[in-house]
């Protein structure tokens, strides 16, 4: 048989789809709704291509047993995504023949158990008649049986009089932080976060931390208010500054490092007094070594750790925070990491070290064999990717960053591909 230019073309097509198809996988998986403990039915999943601008490659709706089927077009990297009753939860598509189980929460506009853990308030600098201001509220969801909590005004909070934000993140439990929008809700001063506060992931929480400048003139007086009740509110300032507690206010000190204060209330509550005044000048004490600060931060929290045993509950934080040492390609992106405040680092390793369980876990971490350390590397990039992809969407990224940002972690996730 003579072999004509037709002829092979259309071997040369079968073959391609011969490749194709021999390449295609199938991710399976069950979701289930941990609230009702029965399948969720009728929730969609979707196979999203992260290396295609996060296009939908596949779908497919749960059966009556809470199970989806998904074909890979290629060979990835995807996620996969389902739709709860609105809220989305996602998880890196499995490799091989793993399953894809996922699970999700009923949602509700007010679920019982949210509560403020903490509300740590730090006193960065007073630069230019202004004075920088970092907050950061670690939430709390145990729920039972677990919801999801989420409206357009999730978490509601109030900044003193005359506050200009700078910058806005959040972090699910378990998740990345990622930066999200601050609503104005009511009168002045008062915002709030479209947010979903998940219902707790072991001890880690849900994290809003807001930075913010106020006009300073050598005194300012706080008058912090809560919309839900906060276990503790932490104040951290730099040593050359006065604090004076407002009347009906009970502040103590909790020294935490020689070369700041921190001061602490307990069980703040909605409508209830909390008033506070510093003075001065100064700055909180700068990581100028970054590749330093993490192991210092590791060994300070260490210490705090040995003092916990005898005073539970004495330190800030509650093993919420971001891991040390995890690479974080989106590090021009949150311009508070990159400032290298030191409240930032002592409250992250507070977070992570205040509990022996939560140290021991970050200790277990630290120990994974390079395959798991590059697997657990290629599911955070992957998060990171899907959240970029969300803040595009939502309109929080300029174009230009996006671009940036996206070429950035392209490259880094095909160099943990070719690791994992």
């Amino acid at each position: 048989m003579k072999l004509t230019p037709m002829i092979f073309r259309m071997i040369a097509v079968s073959l391609l789809l011969t490749g194709a198809l021999a390449q295609a996988a199938q991710v399976t998986g069950t979701v289930t709704d941990k609230t009702t403990g029965k399948p969720a039915v009728g929730d969609t999943v979707v196979l999203v291509d992260v290396q295609a601008g996060m296009n939908e490659a596949a779908k497919a709706t749960t059966d009556a047993r809470g199970h989806y089927s998904l074909n890979e077009p290629g060979s990835g990297p995807y996620l996969v995504r389902v739709t709860h009753q609105g809220a989305g939860y996602f998880i890196a598509a499995p490799q091989g023949s793993g399953p894809g189980d996922i699970t999700v929460y009923d949602v509700a506009a007010k679920v019982d158990g949210v509560g403020i853990d903490e509300d740590v308030i730090g006193l960065v600098e007073t630069t230019g008649g202004q004075l920088r201001v970092v907050e950061r509220y670690a939430v709390h969801n145990a729920s039972m049986p677990p919801r999801t909590q989420w409206t357009p005004r999730t978490f509601e909070i109030v900044l003193p009089d005359g506050a200009v934000v700078d910058s806005v993140s959040g972090q699910r439990p378990g998740g990345l932080t990622t930066t999200i929008k601050l609503d104005p809700d009511g009168p002045k001063g008062h915002y709030s976060f479209n947010f979903p506060i998940q219902p707790d992931d072991a001890d880690k929480g849900t994290l809003f931390q807001i930075e913010y400048e106020l006009p300073y003139s050598g005194k300012f007086t706080f008058h912090p208010q809560f919309s839900i009740p906060a276990r503790t509110v932490w104040v951290m300032l730099p040593k050359s500054m006065t604090f004076a507690a407002g009347a009906g206010s009970s502040f103590q000190s909790a020294p935490q490092d020689p070369s700041f204060q921190t001061l602490v209330a307990r069980n703040a509550l909605p409508g209830k007094a909390l008033e506070f005044t510093v003075s001065g000048s100064g700055s909180l004490p700068r990581d100028d070594q970054s590749g330093q600060g993490g192991q210092g931060g590791q060994q300070s929290a260490s210490g705090m750790g040995g003092q916990e045993a005898g005073a539970a509950g004495a330190q800030p934080g509650g093993g919420i925070g971001n891991p040390i040492n995890t690479p974080d390609p989106l590090s021009k992106y949150k311009g508070w990491i990159l400032g290298g405040l030191a409240l930032l680092m002592i409250v992250t390793a507070a977070f992570l070290m205040r509990k022996p369980a939560a140290g021991a876990a970050f200790n277990a971490s630290a120990a994974q064999p390079p395959a798991d350390k590059s697997a657990a590397l290629l599911n955070v990039l992957k998060e990171e990717l899907f959240a970029l992809e969300s803040e595009k969407i939502a309109g929080t990224l300029a174009p230009d960053e996006y671009a940036e940002l996206k070429a950035a972690l392209d490259t880094v996730l095909k160099r943990a591909l070719k690791r994992a």
